[in-house]
């Protein structure tokens, strides 16, 4: 039985890619995460991929017919917080604001008012909570 895994912390390039064409179609088999991969390698390593991916507790399957269907452990949603939490701890030294201010400076001419104004009241209601 695969361990369960609490955070996608340590996957390697492939298999963050595998695991993003699995989040995008909910669930997939093989030949779909193959198709979904940019520079596909074969088949067989895709499986071997998925397969591995399952035994680290990332993947559950699901037999239909002769084909295995491959479903995510965690939600998107949690995925991505973990992601962040290891890119905050690895390039931003745990610091949320120099996180946020370089995403603002590579989207400020891309951000219309309305989103400013969203992360405005997202700032206001984290400095609420704060206190």
């Amino acid at each position: 039985m695969a361990k369960q895994s609490h955070s996608h912390e340590h996957l390697s390039r492939r298999e963050r890619q595998i695991m993003d064409v699995i989040y995008k179609l909910g669930q997939a088999t093989a030949a779909e995460v193959l198709d979904g991969l940019p520079d596909p390698p074969g088949y067989s390593a895709v499986r071997a991929m998925l397969r591995l991916l399952e035994e680290k507790g990332y993947l559950t399957h699901q037999q239909d017919g002769l084909r295995y269907v491959y479903s995510p452990t965690l939600s998107r949603e949690r995925a991505r917080q973990s992601a962040l939490k290891q890119m905050l701890q690895t390039f931003f030294d745990d610091s949320a604001e120099e996180a946020v201010a370089a995403l603002l400076s590579l989207s400020r001419s891309k951000l219309s008012d309305e989103e400013l104004e969203r992360l405005a009241k997202l700032i206001d209601a984290a400095r609420k909570e704060g206190r």
